[in-house]
C-alpha cells in the first residue's frame, strides 16, 4: 500500500468529471487502501480519486478527530446525494490539494447519501455536522469541483496564484 502524491491545484485533472466504477474489483479495494494510507498520511479527513490522478469515482473519508477515539474509516465507490436539507452550516473547508488555504463555505446542514461498499454492497446513509462536510466536499472533487469554486473570484484567484507559485517552488525543489 503506497502512499501517493496529491496533485496540486491548478491542475486540469481536478475539473474533470470522474467515470463510476462499473463493479467491485480488488484493484479498487487497494485504490481505497492507499487512498486511506496517504490521507491519514497528509493528514487530511478526506480525500477522492482525482486528488491522486485516478478518474474513478471513489473517495475515503474519517471524520473522528477526538484524541484517542478509533477511527472510523470509510471507502464509498460512486457515492451519490439522493437528499438534502433545506438547513445550511457553514464549516471553513481546507483541502490536500490546496494546502495551507482555507475559506468558509455553506453547504446542506444533512444529506442523505447511498454508495457501493468494499464488497459491491448498496449503502445509504444520513451524513451531519463535519461528516455531511467532508462527503459533500469529496463528491465535489467527483464532479470535477473544488471548495475555491465557492468563493468570491478575487479570493478564488488570490488561492489560484498562491498555489501556482507554490508548484513552481516545489518544481525547483525549494518546498
Amino acid at each position: 500500500m503506497p502512499i501517493r502524491p496529491i496533485l496540486i491545484h491548478p491542475d486540469p485533472r481536478l475539473k474533470t468529471v470522474c467515470d463510476p466504477v462499473p463493479d467491485m474489483s480488488d484493484a479498487l479495494r487497494r485504490l481505497a487502501d492507499d487512498m486511506l494510507l496517504t490521507m491519514y498520511d497528509a493528514p487530511g479527513i478526506g480525500l477522492a480519486a482525482p486528488q491522486i490522478g485516478v478518474m474513478s469515482r471513489v473517495l475515503v473519508m474519517d471524520c473522528v478527530k477526538e484524541e484517542g477515539a478509533a477511527p472510523q474509516p470509510m471507502a464509498l465507490f460512486n457515492p451519490r446525494i439522493v437528499a438534502a436539507s433545506d438547513e445550511t452550516s457553514v464549516y471553513e473547508e481546507g483541502c490536500l490539494s490546496i494546502p495551507e488555504q482555507y475559506g468558509e463555505v455553506t453547504r446542506p446542514r444533512l444529506v442523505q447519501v447511498e454508495w457501493m461498499d468494499r464488497d459491491g454492497n448498496p449503502q445509504s446513509r444520513e451524513f451531519d455536522g463535519l461528516w455531511a462536510t467532508c462527503v459533500q466536499h469529496e463528491i465535489d472533487h467527483l464532479d470535477g469541483k473544488l471548495f475555491i469554486d465557492y468563493l468570491k473570484p478575487l479570493r478564488r484567484q488570490m488561492i489560484t496564484r498562491k498555489m501556482q507559485k507554490l508548484k513552481r517552488e516545489r518544481a525547483r525543489g525549494l518546498a
